[in-house]
C-alpha cells in the first residue's frame, strides 16, 4: 500500500511537470537554457578553437571550419526548422564576442541580423533595413557594444592614418542613422506608428542592453 502511495505521488509529480512544460513560456525560457548550456559544453573545448592556437596554419582553420559546419548541418538535416518571417531586425557590429542568439535569448530565426564593422549603417544596409521594413519588419534596433575595436580605432591617431575609411564611417554614424530615420517610407511608418527605430548599447561582456544616449 505505501509503495502504491509513492507511485501515485510521482505520478501525480510527472504529470505536472509534463503538463508545465506544455506551457509555450516555460518551453521558450527551457530552450534559452539548453542553448545556454550547449555553450558551456562548447566553450572550454579548445581542440576546436580555431581562435587560440597561433600555429594553426589557414588550410587547417579551414578544414576546421568545413568539419564543424558538416556537423551542425546534419543536425539541420535530421531536424528541420520552421521558418517564420521576421518583424525585428538589428543592426550588430561584426565583432564575434556579440551573439545575438544570446543577446534575444531566442533562437529561432525571427530576426533580420546586419553585421558591419562599427554597427554603422552604409548604403547598402539602409536599402537593405528599408526592404526589411517593408517586407513586415515592425522593430529596427541599432546597437553599439562597450570595447568597440572601430570605435577605438577612430580615437587613436595611428589608427586613423591607417584605417581611414573605417574611421570615417566611425565619425558619421549618427549622421548616417539620421539619414535612415529620414528616409521617406521609414519616416511615414514612424510617423503613423507603424515601425518602431531603437538604439541601444550592448554590453559586451554581459549583452545586458541600454538606451543609447550617444
Amino acid at each position: 500500500m505505501k509503495n502504491r502511495k509513492w507511485l501515485i505521488v510521482a505520478g501525480v509529480v510527472v504529470a505536472a511537470l509534463v503538463a508545465v512544460m506544455m506551457i509555450p513560456r516555460v518551453q521558450f525560457v527551457m530552450g534559452g537554457a539548453m542553448v545556454n548550456i550547449g555553450y558551456r559544453f562548447q566553450d572550454h573545448l579548445h581542440e576546436y578553437d580555431l581562435e587560440h592556437h597561433e600555429d594553426i596554419t589557414p588550410t587547417q582553420v579551414w578544414d576546421e571550419f568545413m568539419k564543424q559546419n558538416e556537423m551542425a548541418a546534419s543536425v539541420r538535416d535530421t531536424f528541420p526548422r520552421s521558418t517564420r518571417h521576421p518583424l525585428v531586425a538589428l543592426l550588430v557590429c561584426m565583432d564575434a564576442r556579440i551573439d545575438t542568439s544570446e543577446l534575444t535569448g531566442d533562437t529561432r530565426r525571427n530576426y533580420y541580423i546586419v553585421r558591419t564593422a562599427g554597427s554603422v549603417i552604409g548604403p547598402e544596409e539602409g536599402d537593405m533595413l528599408d526592404l526589411a521594413v517593408t517586407n513586415g519588419v515592425k522593430v529596427v534596433v541599432l546597437t553599439r557594444h562597450s570595447d568597440c575595436a572601430a570605435e577605438k580605432a577612430a580615437k587613436d591617431p595611428a589608427a586613423r592614418e591607417k584605417y581611414p575609411a573605417l574611421v570615417k564611417s566611425v565619425d558619421e554614424r549618427e549622421q548616417r542613422v539620421k539619414e535612415f530615420l529620414a528616409r521617406p517610407d521609414i519616416a511615414a511608418k514612424i510617423a503613423a506608428g507603424e515601425l518602431l527605430v531603437k538604439e541601444l548599447v550592448i554590453d559586451t561582456a554581459t549583452e545586458h542592453v541600454r538606451p543609447d544616449t550617444h
